[in-house]
């Protein structure tokens, strides 16, 4: 039986998997062209990681390798990646197509012989190269390359020979790499600028819905639709999560194949993937957000009260991007950042929660009543939040010591909701009760919702602007515990100062006439 799978390019014959018969059609008119005798394009195929690139092109490996117009090669330079020399790599390239192709009467000793190897007469028939992992070679190395493929498409474009008696027989090119690697990273300009641009999204729902259809009809086991939908949610039809959940779900964790997949199942896994098991594609999303200078701007993307435009030659964002840590989405006639998935932000979240608070202090003493927050009817949560805020107050000269600060020397607003999260945690675990940060929105917007005695309680954290933002935020808390169902929700301004008397007046409990929801705001101090 077929398996999910997630750890390279998967195998049609053991494998689920989504066609994408369109995007394999695309690709295939890139490297053969429109019109054929005219050549192809030289074209960079661009994802982040785990996103199918290489699968893409395997496929028209295949498919051109049936296809006695042209002979065709695909080079993996993942082993040329800590090479620096750059005479070294493209020996190494020239010889792994001279004799892959059995080449005869040619060797290349440096840059300036490369573009010997594509002459008529050393190739009997036109070529379309393949280079997977191109960007991991040397920044002198692509720009080397680049200028080689540009001058032969540009002599190829003089001729007005047929493809396959022209001078140059390099009939197409796709570069395959995890950024556009010939764009604003090139602080010399792209020498690359004939290439066009082959992007691979994420799956669609009906791709990754059809998947699991499928295993239903191979392993009879049936998969709840809330299931796959929320899988979806939570991975944006990544490809690599997509096929790393199906396999926890169908395999690593499925002890009742006879059983429905359920959401409370799929709860359990979420779980694991959460906090217990290794993803490489995580870990690598983790290590590029966590250095500088992408660490401040991940950050930043947490704050509540402000998207961030998304800008491609931002060399920032477009690092975060390529690297999957972050995507976009139009708002209005805007584009704007948002993290790639909710997934990618739990764990984002996570990591930073508990790197900058490993260790709360002392949150009460042994002896100590908690009768404030512990109550009859079940947790108070504006005694919770004033018991935080005193905390960090009492502590704060350790607490936030080394946490990441703004240009003004002020804590990002991040900060805060990590101190919160990890608060929480600490002072409610002795009480058993479980905390669960959630990410609706894929922007800053954080909401912690809280498990005890069997009732949930919702807190939704924002930063307090204005007037007219408080009023808006009391609307969307509304909303938000509408869809969860509850009839309270609690709404936690983080403000640098606040006065008994705005505090009485903006700590009043607000009713939504419209789902009679009750939102409960309460202030929380972050200054001194």
């Amino acid at each position: 039986m077929r398996k999910f799978f997630s750890y390279g390019p998967v195998d049609r014959d053991m494998h689920f998997y989504a066609p994408r018969e369109e995007l394999i059609a695309e690709a295939w008119n890139h490297a053969v062209g429109e019109n054929p005798d005219k050549g192809g394009h030289y074209i960079t195929v661009w994802a982040p990681r785990q996103a199918g690139k290489s699968w893409i092109m395997q496929q028209i490996l295949w498919k051109l390798q049936k296809d006695d117009r042209f002979d065709v090669l695909k080079l993996n330079l993942e082993h040329l990646k800590t090479v620096e020399d750059t005479g070294e790599i493209i020996r190494a390239v020239a010889d792994e197509i001279i004799q892959s192709l059995n080449l005869k009467n040619i060797s290349v000793g440096n840059l300036s012989e490369f573009e010997q190897v594509f002459l008529k007469g050393i190739l009997e028939k036109p070529l379309i190269l393949i280079m997977d992992e191109f960007d991991a070679l040397s920044e002198e190395a692509i720009r080397g390359f680049a200028g080689a493929f540009r001058n032969i498409h540009n002599r190829r474009r003089d001729d007005p020979n047929p493809s396959a008696e022209k001078k140059y027989l390099l009939h197409g090119v796709a570069l395959i790499g995890v950024r556009s690697v010939l764009g604003i990273e090139n602080v010399k300009g792209s020498p690359f600028n004939v290439q066009r641009s082959l992007h691979i999204p994420n799956l669609t729902f009906e791709e990754v819905e059809e998947m699991f259809r499928w295993y239903e009809r191979e392993s009879g086991q049936k998969v709840e639709q809330e299931v796959i939908e929320r899988l979806f949610y939570e991975t944006r039809g990544q490809p690599g999560l997509t096929g790393w959940f199906g396999e926890l779900l169908t395999e690593s964790y499925n002890e009742k194949p006879d059983a429905p997949i359920t959401m409370k199942y799929f709860e359990f896994v979420y779980m694991m993937g959460t906090q217990a098991l290794p993803n490489v594609n995580i870990l690598n999303i983790i290590s590029k957000a966590r250095q500088e200078p992408y660490r401040e701007l991940v950050l930043q993307l947490f704050r509540t009260n402000k998207k961030i435009p998304f800008k491609y030659d931002r060399p920032g964002l477009n690092y975060l991007y390529m690297n999957g840590v972050i995507s976009r989405e139009q708002s209005g006639n805007g584009l704007f950042v948002r993290f790639s998935s909710p997934f990618v932000q739990k764990r984002l979240f996570n990591y930073f929660a508990d790197e900058l608070f490993d260790d709360t202090g002392k949150l009460y003493e042994p002896f100590e009543d908690l009768s404030d927050v512990y109550t009859e009817e079940g947790l108070n949560i504006r005694n919770l939040m004033r018991r935080h805020q005193e905390h960090t107050r009492k502590n704060r000269d350790w607490l936030l010591r080394d946490v990441p600060r703004r240009k003004d020397l002020r804590p990002f607003e991040a900060v805060f909701h990590f101190s919160l999260y990890r608060f929480l945690c600490d002072f409610l675990g002795t009480g058993k009760a479980q905390v669960f940060p959630e990410f609706p929105t894929g922007n800053g917007k954080v909401d912690l919702l809280i498990r005890f005695q069997e009732k949930r309680y919702a807190v939704e954290v924002k930063s307090y602007t204005d007037e007219a933002g408080y009023r808006e935020s009391l609307k969307q808390a509304a909303g938000y515990g509408s869809q969860l169902q509850l009839s309270e929700i609690h709404l936690v301004f983080f403000v640098e100062s606040v006065d008994d008397a705005n505090r009485e007046k903006y700590e009043k409990d607000w009713t939504d006439a419209e789902s009679n929801v009750t939102v409960k705001p309460v202030f929380v101090e972050t200054g001194n």
